[in-house]
């Protein structure tokens, strides 16, 4: 890959199902990708899917330098059985400098191994997939969750009866129950900003954000 292409390409190692899923939604995106993973029948079966993939032991920083894994500025590290390969190779990935690095852990323990040596963003998929799911198991009317850092959360759902029919400003949800409506669904509809004068009905959707309790609060109004 010339200079140019891997600046505007992204590295993902370790072609599991969390690495290979996440490589062809960006490839889906428009982003040409690198897989490398150190099982060649995986490399095999998805060489085709990817812009570009290679075997290689991804601890080992000279192979991962052949391979110029170095001058990439995203990478994701797929890898989460193996915890000391996960580790080594995204200690390889930051002694390169890479800008941007995305780190899978299978543990909150192992995650913060991986903050701790430098890793800018670690996903923990099973933990943030049972965490959204018990939100929606419990949110009566919840159809959506995405919990973010600091408490703070948005979620798809509908909306309290006391707002229907009324203008979201006079409606007051957000000094009644700390919520912002920051977009509505109409049937048949993309979803749209909502505003101050935006009138809710029934059968719409919207979404709204503001501290975790307050999102469920709003999600289980009768």
């Amino acid at each position: 890959m010339a200079n140019s292409q891997k600046t505007g390409s992204i590295v993902v190692i370790g072609l599991g199902r969390f690495g290979i899923s996440v490589a062809l939604a960006l490839i889906s995106r428009g982003c040409e990708v690198l897989g490398i993973d150190s099982d060649q029948r995986i490399v095999q079966r998805h060489a085709d899917d990817l812009t570009y993939a290679a075997v290689a032991d991804s601890t080992d920083a000279e192979a991962l330098r052949q391979l110029g894994v170095d001058e990439f500025e995203r990478a994701v590290v797929g890898i989460g059985s193996h915890v000391e390969a996960s580790i080594l190779t995204t200690a390889a990935l930051i002694d390169f400098r890479i800008p941007a690095i995305w780190a899978k852990a299978i543990s909150r323990e192992h995650g913060r191994i991986l903050e701790r040596i430098g890793a800018h963003h670690v996903v923990l998929p099973e933990h943030d997939m049972g965490e959204r799911v018990a939100h929606l198991v419990t949110g009566e009317k919840m159809l959506d969750y995405i919990a973010f850092d600091d408490d703070y959360a948005m979620a798809k759902t509908l909306p309290p009866k006391e707002a229907i029919g009324v203008p979201l400003g006079e409606s007051r949800l957000r000094q009644r129950y700390g919520v912002t409506v920051v977009g509505i669904k109409r049937p048949g509809e993309e979803f749209t900003y909502a505003s101050a004068e935006t009138v809710l009905d029934r059968g719409d959707v919207i979404i709204v954000a503001g501290h975790i309790r307050d999102v469920e609060r709003i999600a289980n109004l009768h």
